[in-house]
């Protein structure tokens, strides 16, 4: 059905933010709680989506990481937003807020 697939893109295109804004709100997150964090809110989104966006994202210069040992298995890696991560989750939160007020605007 098209309506899946243009669904499915709209999703993806609002992952980043909400990823960014996880981080910003906690300062810092391991990745599984991430995904948990999304999954309550109905943006359920798979590991292997997940991992390769966070490389991404610290490879811009978006996020930073920090190992800490685990008790439970091997150690974590804790991602945090750099100050150009915080100024681009800004700037996409922005741009956000502005979309979302014009397709109200538009459809209500």
């Amino acid at each position: 059905m098209a309506a899946d697939n243009t669904e499915s893109q709209m999703r993806k295109g609002l992952l980043e933010l909400c990823i960014l804004g996880i981080i910003q709100r906690h300062k810092e997150a391991y990745p599984s709680d991430i995904l948990e964090e999304l999954k309550e809110a109905k943006l359920v989104v798979l590991e292997g989506t997940l991992y390769p966006l966070l490389t991404r994202l610290k490879n811009m210069g978006m996020l930073s990481y920090r190992w800490e040992e685990s008790v439970s298995g091997p150690p974590r890696k804790y991602f945090t937003l750099t100050g150009s991560g915080v100024a681009f989750y800004e700037q996409l939160l922005a741009t956000w807020q502005e979309l979302s007020k014009a397709v109200n605007d538009l459809t209500v």
